[in-house]
């Protein structure tokens, strides 16, 4: 493949990478380049080097197709110099290149870089190198979950008035402005730096926190064994660890942890325990226990779904690790507002055809959705891009089993082909695949190769009291699907 912003594990460098832990005079002596820069992965690691005081340039393929626009123009606006994806934004041998690691040899960027001698980073090792610098590391880890957990434990860290430094791989609702309208970033003056962390390149292992949060441990890109390993080390090397004891595995490698502070739902040996739950279409409500101090507090969502809920209590924990008082760690979350494509409602038709927009891509995305919706009654028209063909071929079958368990007779997937943004991929298996496993497993599924086709189907189809969920990943545009398919229902 030969797009710039798709991440991966490791790669050669074209020189010598800066190190991994470093100080952030030394990140910003010298000027950056990312390709790939529109990413999601890359968007917020380029807005916190500039808000240290980096000199950036970039350049992204979506913007040289046409896509998502505005993003690009308020990067220009920021002060961001874009170049065309053509090597010519590569102009001397100090600029450090920021390059997915699967990215080709050929790349007109890694072409130009390899013959000026610039050193290469990954996406993980630049972020590796930012939040090993920042005094108090807060790390957000797990399958699944992390995006929303980082953004809640931002949002409280915020409000309790530490100025923290956030990374998301996401919008976060609650710092979106005029002036910040993709605000997956928040640039801090103070010590404490929230992120997210992937296990599924092995990069987690790059990271020094003082908190590590753990999240749950599934399946996804690397075997259970590997994740155990990756997530044990991790929970080893923080000071202190957050971690959910209603998840087997997490539970299981909770002593690899010095300290830990334990949450839960169901598991009655936690230290933070939530009862009384009482879910809505749209928000949920709980009782925060804390079994240690004996106090009980009153939480309340703005976020719907019992994994919401989990994410909470990972939210909490993590904070009051790092020294917030729980009651105000419970406080803040009640006026957090979500992320962006996380069971984000677009809104509904005049006839009551409600169209959501949400990033479900792994079998667990798609599982916590789709159970937040039949919480609730109503049919549910679910729309799905899949976002490549190599993570079709791994995860299909998985796939296909939560939407044929989810789902029932009166619903409806809907398939289109699998995003595609140019490159060497094996294109040879597509989302047919997975509605012929769907159909195996009883459920109720249709392909339709074009977007604009599925689109057409959908609006065929929805009657008022649906609801309609886009899912799909790596692709800003299924938003202005979203939007644009509300538009044309009754």
């Amino acid at each position: 493949m030969t797009d710039c912003s798709e991440a991966a594990a490791s790669a050669p460098a074209t020189a010598p990478a800066p190190a991994l832990i470093a100080t952030p005079a030394q990140l910003t002596a010298h000027p950056w380049f990312f390709c790939g820069i529109g990413g999601s992965g890359m968007l917020p690691l380029a807005l916190i080097l500039k808000g240290l005081g980096a000199t950036i340039a970039g350049s992204d393929r979506g913007r040289d197709q046409g896509r998502s626009p505005e993003k690009f123009a308020w990067l220009e606006s920021l002060g961001f110099t874009l170049f065309p994806q053509d090597g010519s934004g590569i102009t001397a041998p100090d600029q450090t290149l920021v390059a997915s690691a699967a990215v080709e040899d050929t790349v007109p960027e890694v072409v130009r870089a390899t013959e000026l001698g610039c050193p290469r980073m990954t996406r993980a090792q630049l972020l590796a190198a930012l939040f090993n610098a920042a005094p108090e590391g807060i790390a957000i880890g797990g399958t699944s979950g992390k995006s929303t957990v980082t953004g809640m434990t931002g949002w409280i860290m915020t409000r309790a008035g530490t100025d923290p430094t956030i990374m998301n791989g996401a919008v976060m609702k609650n710092f979106v402005s005029d002036e910040a309208p993709f605000a997956s970033a928040r640039v801090g003056g103070g010590d404490i730096f929230v992120s997210e962390v992937d296990e599924s390149d092995g990069s987690i292992a790059l990271y020094h926190p003082k908190v590590a949060v753990l999240l749950n441990v599934s399946l996804d890109h690397k075997s259970l064994e590997e994740l155990r390993g990756l997530f044990g080390d991790f929970l080893a090397r923080a000071e202190i660890a957050a971690v959910n004891l209603d998840d087997a595995e997490s539970a299981a490698l909770a002593h690899r942890a010095k300290s830990a502070i334990t949450f839960g739902i169901t598991n009655p040996h936690v230290r933070l325990r939530a009862g009384d739950v009482v879910q809505g279409p749209t928000s949920l409500s709980a009782t925060v226990t804390d079994r240690l101090e004996g106090t009980t507090h009153a939480l309340k969502l703005q976020v719907p779904g019992k994994h919401n809920l989990y994410n909470a209590l990972a939210a909490i924990a993590a904070a009051h690790a790092a020294g917030v008082p729980v009651a105000k760690a419970v406080e803040a979350l009640a006026s957090f507002t979500g992320l962006a494509r996380r069971f984000d409602i677009v809104g509904t038709s005049p006839s009551g055809i409600t169209v959501i927009d949400d990033f479900g891509h792994n079998p667990d995305k798609v599982s916590a959705t789709l159970s937040t919706l039949k919480a609730h009654p109503g049919r549910i028209i679910a729309f799905f891009q899949p976002h490549g063909y190599g993570p079709l071929r791994q995860m299909g079958h998985e796939l296909a089993r939560v939407m044929a368990s989810k789902l029932t007779a009166n619903d409806v997937a809907i398939l289109c082909d699998p995003v595609y943004f140019g490159g060497t991929v094996d294109r040879s298996v597509g989302s047919e695949r997975i509605v012929a496993l769907i159909g195996e497993d009883g459920g109720k599924a249709e392909h339709l190769a074009e977007r604009a086709a599925c689109a057409t189907r959908i609006a065929e189809l929805a009657e008022p009291g649906d609801r309609i969920v886009v899912m799909g990943a790596r692709d800003d545009t299924l938003t202005t699907f979203a939007k644009d398919l509300l538009d044309r229902l009754p």
